[in-house]
């Protein structure tokens, strides 16, 4: 086939639609295909070549997607690769517009998507243009000032962004730039690697956001598809360095996730060539830690662990791609990761974590199922084949579907539905059906047979329908899975249930499912005439025969339904009469169930089921509405399967009966129609549905009955008669498949030459589909044309002479009239040619043409006949403009109308709404049913049929790039016309009308907003206010269509958004009503939420001509357009110029505009708001604001409005933006700066301080402090450069002679300039300012605003210190005004200032600071509570990126002396945390200062006020952030933890030594003279537990041997109850022990914790010993598989529990009972033989007698340690039997005995051992009847005396 068609085509398709094979005109294709390429590629070319990237590129990229949407890649290799650098070159043109770039991105990735179809030898793709615009779009330099909009970005009404985060999550943009770096990944060169590691190394620097950066570029951008004889150049440059850093990193920065999702993609792409098995415990313990799962009682969960957690679905992908290979240990540690969490499954517990869970169960099989398809069955390409030695084996897959089996059967029943788990085991069927099917099917059964638990059924029957396809095939490996079809069925019918809506939707799903897999056909004979079937076969045929049965049954069931829900059962007389949501879903449900049993049975059982139908159809008559609409669809579906059989019953009889009531002429005339005419109408309506040649024989009588019935008075009758002319229409003239049969022809052979059983499950062959078209034929098309003739024409005459005013007729005629017009057009639709007229010109100039490409769909239009289109089109003109004038209030009429008119447009005989849900619903079936494993289009017949037929509608539907003619334009004249008209429901029908038509047609919109404009103009006095409001609803579009207010370009926004702002003058415009006002609000809103900052540069680089001209002149179809000569070209170049320069234009006079509307008086304050919303919309980063409006922001910071105000800080800032004068930058090489010449050889990675990175530290030794020292430092102000790497060129800043002069004088200024320069010198404009800016806004509620800052930092760094003396004063009066609003606004001066004075000079510099530290010192003197953060905002943004040595005399001031004491304790805690916002910005460059300040620090540790205590433990974080303990790290010159630790723990010596209780030290206020040792000791421990519990989540490495020398003290101090009122020291120690617990340990790092543990757990108190227990279970579990891979660590873990089980303290004992009986659930430890016999053997310790007691006798409460020791094997025996709460494992049943002999011995055994069988008896309730098998008869007698026990007072 494929060579065929390349000959015809003349090329090679690399890979079209199969589908379009099958339809009924395939032929025409090719042809048709070649021609629409042919003028894609000539056009596309030339507009590239001539340089019009609009319209005509984006017009010819559009009808390429198109092409690909209806033909697939149907074009040759060569094409395919010069489309892909073509567009590749366009989107990556630098100045393109945004929204442009993104629909070519689209484009792109579809056409980059079928990556197998090019190899890296046909394609070779750059990364760098990639990267740069990934850049600019995502970390958009000018994006936070409002320079630039992005799609998606939030508005500035509705967020104040935080200018440090300058990455906002912006949907749209950021995910298409992914998706296209991912699909360009594998074609980048093989020398790529090298370049994006050294271009992104330098970044790496942990404690920067720079390291987020450019980890997410790697993730992103590093290819891993290389072929393996390039791996050296591929991922094994970086692959043990990241892993490493991977494993090192503790507490999940969110740097990680990118990290995981990076080896992810990397295992996946490489499966076999990367050994993995030494980081697999790793790997695990972390996807285990990355659910949360909630772990011991009370635990306080890290909140950076909920919101970093990995992404589930690259945790599947990973894991999947680990299975497999020689060692297996991924299969062992993933089926330790399901037994450890299979608990949580369980439906009893719920919680935050559950929605994750379910996502790794349901994507993990789908994942392995991909794999698998990958290695056996998908066709090999150019990507790397996975090598044999790792190819999952059978072992490996049994091993894995077993792994999984539990869990999923417990997720059956979860609360969030059984969907996750029915698509888990839909997979895991298709691998091993034998293991999955029959515990499913044990658990389906049993839920059939229940009433009492819908929820039961619903779960069981839609994991059923996952994997019916798996049963009913059988296959090799269950072969007996077919013969459950037939019980299933039978037993599901109950399930159809008038009172359980769920349950009977979930049943006719289940039966559908089944039953379109399997031929209904009684085989039963074949047991006698064949002989050679197996056994299973024979089974199969003798069950066939009760399909029959079945049959009628399920028909019973359906009638009952019915009966249940006729209209007067279900609702009284008052209430509507149509169908209820619920209602029209059964309506649905039972009429394709139906359709479905039919299609697939034999003739016999058809025509008892005919009969049945006909005879329930015709005794009985129903109402219309709901059980009538179910009965009927029920007829109609017996009437699609066998056309000629139905209709031999069905339309005599009904034709009969509405005969012989019609024989009385009042009848005709009556209100209320008879109830069996209607019934036999509506029946007669619904049975003509069917194939069109069938209806023939029978036109005569359905021709009397319409002209009987399409005039009937009552409204109902009538309609019914128009549904009858539509679907009659219908039927003949669409072009539709007439069978949907699973097997093709049918099973109507007889069954000694066919056997329909051996075809269960079978899927369709797509290349012998043999569907059956229904193609109209002559008569059928001439019958359509008779009834036009004869029906629809006396109509169009009747509503021509009524819309002249020659004949009178009623509103009823009237809509009567139209209502046949209607269903004519619905119905022949497609016969009727398209409607004619002109096109109008001059809409859009472009120099290559942009005609409409016309698809043939099957139909050729008969030009002798009369095209109805036009005629109905033209009736309606007039009738429209009738009604409007004489009876607008007729709104059915106008209803009516209107969509008339919408399908004169659009409709060529299928709606777009009905196929988009029939996609969705075929895409929904094709999921639930495909066959992943195998792949290759295996779905069922009916399925594939379907897609044919979409294939088919998706051509007729296809109308992007309609030409817009006359016609079109008097319709959407009138549709505006009604969208502006007096009632409100008329005005939405219409508009949604308009908008869809608006989509439809090129460039109509310019050609409608003048119109749409027009009721909005003030002079315009005659516009109502209706009119007014339709208008305003006109602009802002619908949510999905277009926004005529917001259209991507300037000659249409010039237009509206003047016009907008205008309207506020308009007579029509009330601010009184609010729905007016909303609709203002809701316009400003749109406009800001959907504007994308449109582009004035519309150039086309060269390369793009080339590649353009290449496409031109290469390949098959050649193109007929002519290359373009010298001349034009030149023309095009001179075009793009004009062009541009046009659209400056246009910008300028945009905005002139809108400061016109502004400058008059009368103009409301909405409208100034919303117009000013749109001027600071037009800042842009590549052209300036002109002149005046920039006037008008300054002049407008002074505003009355504070919304005003707020927008012009901003715009004043993005103009300081614009006018900043460039500084020249020149490239140093780093190497030379570091005063010492041994360059560290770059094979080596050493990160952290080194000799040649320290000159950039901060040395107090060396600062720059004279005027020549300033000038010879090189600054650096990025904090990353130098940490990790350096980069290959480093920029610096130039001397100061070359940057541009500061301070110029008036003469040398820029008009702008001077216009900001005037106003900031004018005292009186500062006061005013000033005055507003220290104004609160909303009390308690403002911050530190950074746009603000922004302002202040521009007008420093542009104008240097012209505007200080005019500020002075004002800054020194507020500094000392202790109000938070006047501290605030001079905080954001302040450090704007710093900022600003970046490239001042020395001097300027040194004065500067001689200003400022005054004014700091008395701000921190004064600081409040409600200041402190704000003042810590302003030193920590003024640090921000600043290199610390042009800094120093402000950290010199911070560091004098931050803790004195004067000011009391809260100014102490406030100047730390300004401190500590300088220092932290600086991370490891000031050293120095850290070890000054912790010096100064440690004497002061042991603080008596809490507040200073929590900011010293925060401050200590930022002092020890830079110790980290990562790969190629050297040791940090800041100061380190184990140095500080030690000195510490000499100081904690009292504490640790003595052994009485430490009790908190409360203090008196007057306490003067020296504490002793101890108290001081207790001070300092509070201190350094609020430093712990500050640092768990902020470090990235834990320093966990320091921390473990801390760990004797915690447990001796932390509580055991859970009690809020401990206090403080207490609490904090407890928290500390749970955030520990919880931290991820290195291997080598368990020895040294369990030793401690051990030697705790000898300690003498029992609080300890406890506390014990409880760190032990969290710690084990949050590092699980670390633990089990190492065997020792998992001994002495097991030893310390069972030692701790015969402790002497109750409460320790039964606490090491639940830590083993959790370790035994999740695994950890197993229940063997010497664990059993040594807890069997402390049981039977023998306790002493009881003595007799003598009076006086004092009983000696500690008991005897035989007591203890029994006890201890009591306990024992409980933890194992608890800890398998869901099923009976083969021990329990003789533990349970064992336990039951201690019910009498003394407490506190009896009660252990009653508190174990009440949990046992709760937890097994539920599945009692299961559990039960496991015990022996004389075993259940024994467990029913203990568990109904007749004591209830013990």
């Amino acid at each position: 086939m494929k060579k065929a068609q390349s000959d015809t085509l003349g090329f090679v398709p690399q890979k079209d639609i199969v589908y379009n094979k099958l339809l009924p005109y395939a032929d025409r294709l090719d042809d048709e295909s070649s021609e629409i390429l042919s003028r894609i590629k000539g056009n596309l070319g030339r507009a590239v070549q001539l340089r019009e990237i609009w319209p005509g590129v984006l017009f010819w990229t559009r009808k390429l997607s198109t092409y690909m949407r209806l033909y697939g890649r149907k074009f040759s290799k060569e094409d395919h690769v010069l489309f892909i650098k073509l567009l590749y070159e366009l989107v990556t043109i630098p100045k393109l517009e945004i929204s442009m770039m993104q629909g070519l991105a689209r484009l792109l990735i579809n056409l980059l998507k079928k990556k197998e179809l090019l190899s890296r030898e046909d394609l070779e793709l750059p990364w760098r243009p990639l990267y740069e615009l990934h850049d600019r779009i995502l970390f958009s330099k000018t994006e936070h000032l409002g320079l630039n909009w992005f799609p998606n970005s939030p508005s500035p009404r509705s967020s104040t962004k935080h200018v440090m985060l300058k990455l906002v999550q912006r949907c749209s943009v950021e995910s298409v730039l992914k998706t296209l770096v991912k699909n360009c990944r594998p074609y980048f060169s093989e020398s790529a690697t090298q370049e994006m590691l050294d271009e992104w190394r330098p970044l790496l620097c942990p404690f920067d956001v720079t390291m987020q950066r450019a980890i997410s570029y790697f993730e992103l951008f590093l290819p891993t598809t290389l072929p393996p004889k390039l791996h050296h150049k591929g991922f094994k440059l970086w692959f043990d360095e990241l892993i490493n850093l991977w494993v090192s990193v503790q507490n999940l920065p969110s740097w990680e996730v990118h990290l995981v999702n990076l080896f992810a993609r990397l295992a996946n792409d490489n499966i076999g060539y990367i050994d993995w098995d030494p980081y697999i415990p790793k790997i695990f313990t972390r996807i285990l830690r990355s659910l949360n799962l909630p772990v011991g009682t009370s635990q306080m969960i890290v909140p950076r662990y909920v919101t970093n957690a990995y992404d589930i679905s690259h945790v599947v992908l990973w894991v999947s791609s680990l299975l497999g290979g020689p060692s297996k240990q991924t299969q062992a540690q993933l089926s330790g990761l399901f037994n450890s969490i299979t608990s949580f499954f369980h439906p009893s517990n719920h919680g935050r974590w559950l929605m994750k869970l379910m996502k790794l169960l349901q994507r993990l099989p789908a994942s392995v199922v991909r794999r698998l398809h990958r290695e056996r069955y998908r066709k090999p390409s150019w990507l790397t084949p996975i090598p044999d030695t790792h190819k999952l084996t059978e072992e490996d897959i049994t091993e894995f579907v077993q792994s999984m089996m539990q869990p999923v059967l417990l997720a059956m029943f979860s609360k969030t539905g059984s969907l996750d788990a029915a698509q888990a085991l839909q997979n895991l069927a298709l691998m091993r059906p034998e293991l999955v099917i029959p515990p499913v099917l044990e658990k389906t059964y049993p839920a059939l047979e229940t009433l009492t638990e819908p929820h039961q059924l619903t779960a069981t029957l839609s994991c059923m329908i996952g994997v019916a396809r798996s049963l009913v095939s059988g296959g090799q490996r269950f072969p007996e899975g077919p013969t459950h079809m037939l019980p299933l069925l039978m037993r599901a019918l109950p399930g159809v249930d008038p009172n359980d809506f769920s349950k009977c939707m979930i049943t006719f799903q289940f039966i559908a499912t089944f039953v379109t897999l399997v031929p209904l056909v009684d085989c039963s004979s074949a047991l006698h005439e064949r002989t050679d079937l197996t056994e299973v076969e024979r089974e199969m045929c003798s069950a066939s025969a009760e399909f029959e049965d079945f049959v009628l049954q399920f028909m019973d069931r359906c009638f009952a339904l019915i009966d249940s829900s006729t209209l007067e059962q279900t609702r009284e007389e008052t209430e509507t009469e149509k169908m209820t949501h619920l209602e029209s879903l059964v309506e649905l449900g039972l009429s394709s169930t139906f359709s479905t049993i039919l299609t697939q049975c034999s003739l016999d059982i058809f025509k008892v089921a005919l009969e049945k139908v006909f005879n329930f159809a015709t005794t009985n008559i129903f109402e219309t509405r709901v059980a009538g609409r179910m009965v009927s669809d029920m007829c109609r579906a017996a009437a699609k399967c066998h056309p000629a059989e139905s209709l031999k019953v069905f339309v005599p009889h009904c034709c009969n009966a509405i005969n012989q009531i019609a024989v009385n002429e009042e009848v005709l005339n009556e209100e209320e129609l008879d109830k069996e005419f209607l019934w036999n109408l509506q029946l007669l309506s619904e049975v003509t549905r069917v194939d069109g040649d069938k209806l023939i024989p029978y036109r005569s009588d359905l021709v009397q009955i319409l002209q009987l019935t399409l005039h009937l008075k009552c409204k109902q009758g009538y309609v019914l008669a128009c549904n009858l002319l539509h679907h009659i229409l219908r039927s003949t003239a669409l072009i539709y498949p007439t069978e949907y049969c699973s097997v093709p022809g049918g099973f109507h052979q007889p069954v000694c030459d066919y056997l329909p059983i051996k075809d269960w499950g079978r899927p369709g062959d797509l290349w012998n589909l043999d569907i059956r078209w229904h193609v109209p034929s002559v008569e059928e098309i001439s019958l359509a044309f008779y009834l036009l003739d004869l029906l629809l024409q006396p109509e169009l005459q009747r509503l021509q002479r009524f819309s002249k005013g020659e004949q009178e007729m009623s509103r009823d005629d009237v809509l009567q009239s139209l209502t046949i017009v209607q269903h004519c057009l619905l119905g022949a639709g497609s016969l009727m040619a398209p409607l004619k007229g002109e096109p109008i010109p001059d809409l859009v100039h472009s120099l290559v043409n942009l005609d409409e490409t016309t698809l043939y769909t099957g139909m050729d239009y008969d030009k002798t006949r009369e095209n109805y289109r036009d005629a109905i089109c033209n009736v309606m003109k007039e009738l429209l403009h009738y009604i409007l004038e004489h009876s607008e209030d007729d709104t059915k009429s106008l209803f009516s109308i209107i969509k008339i008119i919408s399908d004169l447009l659009h409709f060529k005989g299928s709606h777009k709404h009905e196929f988009d849900s029939r996609w969705k619903s075929f895409n929904l079936v094709k999921k639930s049913m495909e066959n992943r494993l195998h792949g290759k289009k295996q779905h069922i017949r009916a399925l594939l049929i379907d897609r044919v037929m979409l294939q088919h509608e998706l051509r007729k539907l296809t109308v992007e790039g309609c030409q817009y003619r006359t016609t079109h334009q008097e319709l959407m004249k009138d549709l505006l016309r009604l969208s502006t008209s007096t009632y409100s429901q008329i005005r939405s029908r219409a508009q949604s009308v308009l908008f869809t038509a608006l989509g439809t047609y090129n460039f109509c919109c310019r050609d409608l907003i003048p119109h749409v404009l027009e009721f909005l103009n003030p002079d315009n006095s005659r516009v109502t206010q209706q009119q007014f409001k339709g208008a305003l609803y006109c602009l802002l579009g619908n949510h999905s269509g277009v926004c005529l207010a917001n259209l991507h370009d300037w000659e249409c926004i010039a237009l509206t958004w003047p016009g907008i702002v205008r309207s506020g003058l308009s007579s029509a415009m009330s601010l009184e009503k609010p729905s007016i006002v909303r609709l203002f609000d809701d316009l400003a809103d749109k406009i800001h939420r959907q504007y994308e900052t449109i582009g004035i540069d519309f150039s086309i680089p060269e390369e793009c001509c080339a590649v353009a001209k290449l496409l031109m002149i290469t390949g098959n179809p050649f193109p007929n357009e002519p290359v373009p000569s010298e001349e034009e070209s030149e023309d095009g170049l001179k075009r793009q110029k004009f062009k541009n320069s046009e659209a400056v234009e246009k910008y300028k006079g945009l905005i002139g505009d809108l400061l016109d509307c502004l400058s008059n008086r009368n103009l409301p304050w909405k409208f100034e708001h919303i117009s000013i919303g749109f001027l600071s919309l037009l800042l842009r980063d590549d052209h300036q604001l002109p002149p005046a409006a920039v006037t008008f922001f300054v002049k407008s910071l002074n505003h009355d409005s504070l919304y005003v105000r707020k927008v012009a800080i901003s715009a004043v800032a993005g103009i300081m933006k614009q006018i900043k004068r460039p500084h020249k930058k020149v490239p140093v090489s780093p190497n030379e700066m570091s005063k010492y010449c041994e360059t560290v050889e770059l094979g080596r990675i050493a990160a952290g301080d080194r000799p040649d990175n320290q000159w950039l530290q901060y040395n107090s030794s060396n600062l720059p402090r004279k005027q020549e020292e300033w000038e010879q430092c090189v600054f650096v102000e990025k904090t990353h450069w130098g940490y990790y790497c350096w980069p290959r060129k480093m920029l610096i800043y130039a001397p100061a002679e070359e940057q541009p002069t500061p301070n110029l004088s008036r003469e040398e200024m820029t008009e702008r300039e001077l216009i900001i320069f005037d106003h900031f010198t004018d005292p009186v404009f500062i006061n005013q300012f000033v005055e507003f800016l220290s104004l609160e806004d909303r009390k308690g509620k403002d911050k530190f605003s950074p746009r603000r800052f922004c302002l202040f930092k521009g007008l420093f760094r542009n104008f240097g210190d012209a505007f200080l003396p005019v500020l002075q004063p004002h800054m020194e009066r507020l500094v000392s005004d202790s109000h938070e609003s006047k501290q605030r606004c001079v905080a954001e001066i302040i450090s704007g200032l710093i900022r600003g004075c970046k490239h001042w000079s020395f001097s300027k510099v040194e004065s500067l600071w001689e200003l400022l530290c005054p004014l700091l010192r008395t701000a921190l003197s004064n600081i409040t509570i409600e200041t402190y953060a704000d003042w810590g905002t302003c030193i920590a943004t003024a640090c921000e990126s600043r290199d610390p040595r042009k800094l120093h005399r402000l950290f010199e001031m911070l560091m004098e002396s931050p803790v004195n004491g004067e000011g009391g304790s809260f100014v102490d805690a406030c100047r730390l945390y300004v401190l500590q916002g300088g220092l932290a910005q600086q991370e490891w460059r000031v050293p120095e200062l850290l070890h000054r300040l912790l010096q100064y620090l440690e004497p002061k540790l042991t603080q008596v006020y809490k507040n200073v205590r929590e900011r010293i433990g925060s401050v200590l974080t930022y002092i020890f952030m830079i110790d980290v303990n990562l790969p190629f790290t050297q040791p940090t010159s800041s100061p380190r933890i184990s140095d500080f630790t030690e000195r510490i723990l000499l100081k904690l010596k009292p504490l640790t030594e003595g052994d009485e209780e430490i009790q908190n030290h409360v203090i008196e206020e007057n306490e003067v003279e020296e504490q002793d040792e101890r108290t001081q000791a207790i001070k300092l421990l509070k201190t350094v537990l609020k430093w712990l519990i500050a640092s768990a989540g902020r470090s990235f490495t834990t320093a966990v041997p320091e921390q473990l020398q801390l760990l004797p003290l915690l447990f001796k101090i932390a509580p055991v109850e859970n009690d809020d009122s401990y206090d403080e020291l207490k609490r904090d120690a407890k928290t500390c022990l749970s955030l520990m617990s919880q931290g991820l340990l290195y291997t080598d790092q368990i020895p040294l914790v369990l030793s401690v543990l051990k030697e705790i757990a000898g300690s003498s108190s029992w609080h300890a010993r406890y506390t014990v227990l409880t760190y032990l279970q969290i710690m084990v579990f949050y590092n699980l598989f670390t633990f089990m891979s190492d065997q020792k660590a998992v001994k002495d873990v097991r030893g310390l529990v069972i030692k701790l089980l015969e402790d002497e303290q109750l409460e320790v004992r039964e606490m090491a009972a639940t830590t083993l009986s959790g370790f035994l659930q999740c695994n950890f430890l197993s229940m063997d033989a010497p664990m059993q016999a040594h807890f069997e053997a402390l049981c039977k310790t023998r306790l002493p007698k009881k003595r007799k007691r003598e009076l006086g006798f004092v009983v000696d409460t500690i008991p005897s340690a035989d007591l203890v020791r029994r006890h201890a094997g009591v306990l024992g025996l409980s933890a194992c039997i608890l800890s398998s709460p869901y099923d009976v494992p083969t021990w329990m049943p003789q533990l349970l005995m064992d336990l039951s002999a201690h019910l009498n011995d003394t407490q506190p055994i009896e009660m252990t051992v009653k508190k174990t069988l009440s949990n046992f008896r709760r937890t097994h309730h539920d599945n009692w009847q299961q559990h039960k098998q496991q015990f022996t008869d004389d075993q259940l007698l024994v467990l029913t005396d203990l568990l109904v026990s007749p004591c209830y007072y013990a």
